[in-house]
């Protein structure tokens, strides 16, 4: 395990379903873990499903913060048991939280953060702390007034992604706070601070209220990215009225720590009397959890993460500001200058597997429309259905679910064009069913293409503008189909890998962010200490060689005609 007596990291994970926690040594390798799961520890206390509850009637979403409280509690009894050295040797502990969702504390929570005593639970001290026992949840979808009222406050959407990084959504927490401040107005009077997830974790290590990360305060549509700071305009309306509204909430809000990697304090006495942490231990800010992900490999600029999921996310580290309503930009959790550009989409896998069902079946003893049919029908049509002179190039987007990115209603919309990408057209029927697993997974990349081209640029000299390495992490990322058509449409000159870092990318990248921010020379970046460390083997398999010359352009040439797909099916959303 390295040095015997080295310093050791802690990296914690609060997501909706969970809590995890990961101990780290200095050679990032794993030396301990453990879990909370919310429904199976806590179900019956909280009636909880899955992390959570809901009203439908209204669309809340939300969970019980004490829940959280008494899951830190229980998942350091269980990493101590898992600890095969001391907890001592814990130097440093950073983490991540489920990103948007909000912890309003009351007048007390200072005092009683400062007076833990490690007798006691934190659920029972603390629930006294809060203004509000609930956090809104990502998934939460009751604030439409707010979000129109968002989109309009700086002369519409684009304007609102200019300034913020992103369009407004349900889920940001600066819609969340505006809808609670006017839903219950003497809960809003008597919260003295606002956390996010990230820094209410934070805040019970540190025995105190903790600030907001550099990276997590931009998913809350209240934070002017071009100026780094928080927008008057927008926390007054958020804050509900003019300049005194606007000094109110900021005040509540604090101000952030713009240096992902510098201590915020050594932790609570009660950690280190209840758990045996040392005295020294240091508290580095935590961040979101999307964030946080980048941080679990050595992501350089021009690299990007391609989650395969039952959603699908494309995440990049990029020094390219370049917002668009349709999808999100925040500062980079530890590398000042950079950004995390990431694109959400609602059909993933449920759309992949809602053509595999529809295929008939030809592999034998497998059930109807199985993955070796759905990958036979990728690997065997050619690039857009184009199998010789003549033949039209098929296009097609395949949503089971209302999409966000472009916000285009459920249905499945074929069309063909020239190969040059003219002479569009939509086409009834379209083509055997064999054809779309080659053409949904095409159209999924080539969404990603078309909305990160403006933020990529050649690797190296004489390639086309392009990802440097393509990392493949979520459930389909084992599929050998998918990774080929990937490679196909995104490029990746240094090859599409696929990443495998355990199910506990989040709380990993915590941990690293714990080390950097404790070993770190002198104007050393997390990049740099990170990548001189991690070891490749047995992490990433090379599973696609990524960019081919001709087929590239291929995709290229028909870019054009992809976007003006979109553009017709959205103009008839307006109508």
């Amino acid at each position: 395990m390295g040095d015997d007596n080295g310093p050791l990291y802690l990296g914690l994970d609060l997501s909706t379903q969970q809590l995890k926690a990961v101990v780290v040594d200095s050679e990032l390798k794993t030396v301990a873990q453990s879990k909370v799961d919310f429904d199976g520890d806590f179900g019956r206390d909280y009636g909880i499903r899955k992390g959570v509850l809901a009203r439908d009637e209204t669309g809340e979403v939300f969970a019980p913060v004490a829940m959280w409280m008494e899951a830190l509690d229980l998942v350091l009894e269980r990493l101590c048991r898992e600890m095969p050295v001391p907890v001592s040797r814990i130097r440093g502990v950073s983490g991540s939280g489920q990103q948007h969702g909000s912890v309003f504390w009351g007048s007390s929570a200072e005092e009683l953060l400062r007076g833990l005593d490690p007798g006691r639970r934190l659920v029972e001290q603390l629930s006294g702390a809060l203004a509000h026992e609930w956090s809104p949840n990502w998934q939460d979808q009751s604030t439409q007034r707010e979000c129109d009222a968002f989109d309009a406050a700086l002369g519409g959407r684009e304007k609102l992604a200019e300034v913020t990084g992103s369009g407004a959504h349900h889920r940001f927490t600066g819609l969340q706070i505006m809808r609670l401040r006017q839903a219950l107005p003497q809960m809003y009077a008597s919260t003295s601070r606002i956390s996010l997830v990230s820094s209410f974790l934070a805040s019970l290590f540190l025995g105190s209220i903790a600030p907001l990360d550099v990276g997590d305060v931009c998913g809350m549509n209240l934070w002017d990215m071009p100026n780094q700071r928080y927008s008057p305009e927008l926390l007054a309306l958020a804050g509900g009225g003019g300049g005194g509204a606007q000094r109110l909430l900021r005040q509540k809000l604090g101000e952030p720590e713009m240096d992902g990697g510098r201590p915020l304090g050594s932790v609570s006495p009660y950690f280190v009397r209840r758990y045996g942490f040392s005295a020294g231990c240091r508290v580095v800010p935590f961040t979101g959890d999307n964030p946080a992900t980048i941080l679990a490999l050595p992501l350089r600029p021009l690299d990007a993460i391609v989650s395969l999921g039952t959603s699908t996310t494309f995440l990049m580290n990029t020094p390219t500001y370049k917002p668009d309503g349709s999808h999100h930009f925040f500062n980079h959790p530890t590398t000042r200058g950079h950004y995390m550009f990431m694109l959400c989409y609602k059909n993933g896998g449920l759309a992949r597997e809602k053509v595999r069902d529809a295929l008939p079946r030809k592999s034998g003893g497998g059930r109807p429309g199985g993955w070796d049919d759905f990958n036979a029908a990728v690997l065997s049509t050619p690039p857009l259905g184009v199998a010789g002179p003549g033949d039209k190039a098929k296009l097609g987007l395949y949503f089971c679910l209302r999409e966000t990115v472009p916000n285009i209603r459920a249905g499945t919309f074929r069309f063909h064009c020239d190969p040059d990408g003219s002479r569009l057209q939509q086409v009834q029927g379209g083509w055997s069913e064999d054809v779309d697993p080659r053409i949904i997974v095409e159209s999924q990349a080539l969404s990603m293409r078309l909305r990160s081209r403006k933020l990529v640029h050649s690797p190296e000299d004489g390639l086309p503008a392009q990802p440097r390495r393509i990392y493949l992490v979520g459930g389909g990322s084992v599929n050998p189909a998918i990774a080929r058509v990937i490679g196909d449409v995104l490029g990746g000159a240094d090859g599409v890998y696929k990443l495998d870092v355990g199910g506990s990318a989040c709380a990993l990248g915590g941990a690293y962010k714990a080390l950097w921010a404790l070993e770190r020379k002198q104007g050393e970046t997390f990049d740099e200490l990170i990548a001189q460390r991690w070891k490749e083997e047995g992490s990433i398999e090379r599973v696609d060689e990524g960019f081919k010359p001709s087929t590239y352009q291929q995709y290229g040439n028909i870019l054009g005609a992809f976007e003006e797909m979109e553009k017709r099916l959205l103009s008839e959303e307006t109508r």
